[in-house]
């Protein structure tokens, strides 16, 4: 099962590249921009693999019992 701050750490990726996102996009820096979409794009893939682990699981123990 994914940890609370595993999964607190991949949230906050997801939100930092939002906000690097929307600084590329404010101050015309397009580089920032890729930055930060690559960021928000690897906490949702992390995120992603977290509720995986999660109903795997949730899935095991169902089984177990």
């Amino acid at each position: 099962m994914a940890k609370f701050m595993d999964k607190l750490r991949h949230k906050a990726q997801e939100v930092k590249g939002e906000g690097k996102r929307a600084t590329g996009r404010a101050t015309n820096n397009p580089r920032t921009e890729r930055e930060g979409v690559a960021d928000k794009a690897a906490g949702q893939a992390k995120q992603a693999k977290d509720h995986l682990s999660d109903a795997a699981e949730k899935g095991k123990r169902t089984f177990r019992e």
